[in-house]
């Protein structure tokens, strides 16, 4: 069955190119096209175009066909071209005629697309939330490990002393600032396609401002021609936002395989989180965080793949678009997954004290011998040089006692400043204190 089917018969070998994975990808889809599909009813009946008698028993479809998406049982079998021919059928073969009317004053242009922006929303949602969780657990172990110092790195040269505390909170800060990128993702998809119809609207009195307030959108694609604009738009949008958290996860997972390695020894993890060599039986890889590292490094070229995708098209719909369901959905399982394994992982990460103490590290006190003699009255570029000499000749001992006070140093997290930022996201963002619907 297909909702455009006009009665000429097309070629097999061409439909099963079209239709590519859709079958597939569309069970991503099928509860927001559900969900949409009882806006429209009810929609179409508040404009006169059903009776509420066939409101009411198509709800029931919508509703039988929503408990078997929650039982597993959905399928879209091979008859079908895509999830909202499956639909139409399943109405139409359950209540005849109030199943052909579902699809009044609506193209599939503008019905893939409302179930593409409620989707993108619920992601963005159940995202955020992983997201927070993540920056709690990193919070609370730069809480259990402010006093332990380790050194920090430039250039892959021991620079100064850090600390654990300061390593975990900067990485709780940084996810505080990816996730205003899925707000703007958010934001984007945010807006009530449903009614533009193949992007020209309607000559049917259909109120979309009915079906904006009853599937949540916080305002309305006023524009028919301006809605359609919106595919591509949105699933570039969200690329970035993934591509922005995937380079943060990419980047602490970096640092993780460096701090666990033999050299530096600075974490470990457990012996049952690592995985061994089938010639060296010493070995105990951090595979988890390699494959991070490497699956978040594939993630970042996401945006300009649906660049490349898109790059060029008029406005109006254009078949090109399907393939962005493909190259995205993937990827937005990925980024959870991730985020699930990393929240799996990252508690159970030991910390190795006192690092600091080992004479390999004794130049990293360097400034702070620089900083005692500025307070002794030395300008500081003779004091730069009189340690640099010190340093070079082998004279120099470290003043290893050294204290700091200014906020976000080593000896002042700020924690309660970056746990004021988490509760501002949580009172005033969409998704702060918004849970996903699936």
């Amino acid at each position: 069955m297909k909702i455009w089917d006009k009665g000429i018969a097309v070629d097999q070998k061409i439909e099963q190119f079209t239709v590519g994975r859709d079958r597939e990808l569309d069970l991503y889809l099928a509860p927001f096209d559900v969900q949409a599909s009882r806006a429209q009813a009810n929609m179409l009946a508040a404009a006169g175009l059903l009776t509420a008698a066939e409101n009411a028993q198509l709800q029931q479809g919508l509703e039988e066909l929503q408990q078997q998406l929650d039982a597993g049982t959905f399928v879209i079998e091979p008859e079908y071209e895509d999830v909202h021919s499956k639909i139409e059928a399943y109405l139409t073969e359950q209540f005849g005629d109030a199943g052909k009317k579902i699809h009044t004053a609506r193209s599939r242009n503008d019905q893939v697309l409302t179930a593409l922006q409620l989707f993108i929303k619920d992601y963005c949602r159940r995202t955020a939330s992983l997201t927070l969780e993540l920056v709690e657990v990193l919070l609370t172990k730069a809480e259990a490990h402010q006093t332990d110092l380790m050194p920090g790195y430039t250039h892959f040269q021991a620079a100064m002393p850090s600390s654990f505390g300061l390593w975990f909170s900067a990485y709780a800060e940084h996810l505080l600032l990816d996730l205003s990128l899925f707000e703007a993702a958010y934001a984007v998809a945010d807006q009530n396609p449903l009614g533009s119809g193949a992007g020209f609207g309607s000559s049917f009195p259909i109120d979309r401002l009915q079906t904006t307030r009853e599937l949540g959108f916080g305002s309305l694609a006023v524009s028919s021609v301006g809605a359609q604009m919106l595919r591509g738009k949105t699933e570039r949008t969200l690329a970035f936002a993934l591509a922005g958290m995937a380079a943060t996860l990419a980047k602490m997972a970096y640092d993780l395989v460096l701090y666990n390695s033999q050299d530096l020894a600075f974490v470990e993890l457990p012996a049952a989180f690592t995985t061994g060599s089938s010639i060296m039986p010493h070995k105990k890889n951090p595979d988890v965080f390699e494959l991070i590292r490497g699956r978040c490094q594939v993630l970042q070229a996401l945006p300009n793949t649906l660049l490349l995708a898109t790059a060029g098209l008029p406005s109006g719909y254009h078949r090109d678009f399907q393939l962005l369901k493909e190259t995205l959905f993937g990827p937005m399982t990925q980024l959870l997954d991730i985020l699930d394994i990393v929240l799996f992982a990252l508690p159970e990460l030991r910390i190795k004290p006192d690092l600091l103490k080992q004479t390999k590290y004794d130049a990293v006190f360097s400034v702070e011998n620089i900083n005692q003699l500025i307070q002794a009255g030395v300008p500081f570029r003779e004091a730069y040089r009189q340690v640099g000499r010190a340093v070079e000749d082998g004279s120099y001992e470290p003043h290893r006692e050294f204290q700091t006070t200014h906020l976000g140093s080593v000896h002042n997290l700020g924690l309660a400043e970056i746990r004021g930022k988490v509760a501002r996201f949580r009172a005033g963002s969409r998704l702060g204190g918004a849970q996903a619907s699936s």
